[in-house]
């Protein structure tokens, strides 16, 4: 089908003249120079096993819903959903689960899952099966993210891979992907292992962190470089585990931005963004500031 040239020649003119809307902001610099929730558009998280990917994923869900009550769909196969509950309100409260009475942990999951619905994740599914349900869960609860974690703990599509690679497999994947963003507004952040030789990767003797592995690039992302060009947005997440002091640090480099007029660009290569986790690692420290400000619910937040 032909595209519809005036509508887009209108969108180009909103750009002339400045009209394009920027990107939810967290109203932090660092992260607002960096990073943006993009409606719509297909996010790509990559790091190593163990780094914290899904953890400091969370705390980045949780900062949009905070900020601008955004609602998230969540598959994530290698957590239980009690985890991944846990870990939001020990987030949203600044303490450990053992320091929270009961009243307040009840009044807290009310609020939790208002804005957050979880798959049952002990169900396998190819990619095409969990967009089905996801399709399914939108028509009935409009969520605008919805967090894939990983990738590659989906079951491979027999029907889609007769006939072809799984170069062109993974390709495909991507790309509807990417196209159930655009046609059912919904922005999709998708964890993904890195390759095995990326992990073999060390500093130099010269770098600061000489000897520790090396923050992954795009194309050390599993499946190659091609979810790196389908992705809109593209962001490593790397921390230093063995490292003396800066364990604590989950270091967030964002790799790509696709579109710049609606916010955010590229960290500098050896400049990434610093997350300090806070004591009982219920939550981070960006610049010295937690930008969650741990407090209860009231009566009226609590959802009916």
């Amino acid at each position: 089908m032909i595209i519809d040239f005036n509508k887009e020649l209108s969108k180009l003119n909103k750009v002339r003249t400045g009209e394009v809307k920027e990107a939810q902001k967290l109203d932090h610099i660092t992260l607002d120079e960096h990073l943006r929730f993009k409606k719509n558009s297909f996010d790509i998280f990559i790091g190593h096993s163990n780094v914290g990917k899904t953890t400091t994923v969370l705390y980045l869900m949780l900062l949009q819903t905070l900020k601008h009550n955004t609602k998230w769909l969540v598959y994530s196969s290698e957590n239980e959903p009690h985890g991944l509950i846990r870990k939001l309100i020990e987030f949203k409260l600044g303490m450990p689960i053992n320091q929270i009475d009961e009243f307040t942990m009840r009044e807290q999951g009310a609020y939790i899952n208002n804005y957050f619905k979880f798959i049952y994740s002990n169900d396998l599914y190819t990619y095409r099966e969990l967009l089905t349900l996801a399709k399914h869960v939108k028509d009935a609860w409009k969520y605008e993210g919805f967090m894939i974690d990983p990738y590659n703990s989906l079951k491979m599509d027999r029907n889609v891979l007769k006939g072809i690679s799984s170069h062109e497999y993974h390709y495909q994947a991507a790309s509807e992907l990417r196209i159930f963003c655009k046609e059912n507004e919904v922005s999709i952040w998708l964890n993904m292992h890195c390759v095995t030789e990326a992990l073999r990767r060390r500093h130099k003797d010269s770098h600061q962190f000489a000897g520790h592995p090396q923050p992954p690039m795009m194309s050390d992302v599993e499946g190659g470089g091609k979810f790196g060009n389908r992705a809109d947005n593209f962001y490593c997440i790397h921390r230093y585990t063995q490292h003396e002091s800066d364990w604590m640090y989950s270091m967030l480099h964002t790799r790509k931005i696709k579109d710049t007029d609606t916010g955010a660009r590229p960290t500098n290569l050896d400049n990434p963004i610093r997350l300090k986790s806070v004591l009982n690692n219920v939550g981070f420290e960006i610049d010295g500031i937690n930008l969650i400000k741990p407090s209860k619910v009231t009566q009226q937040e609590v959802p009916f």
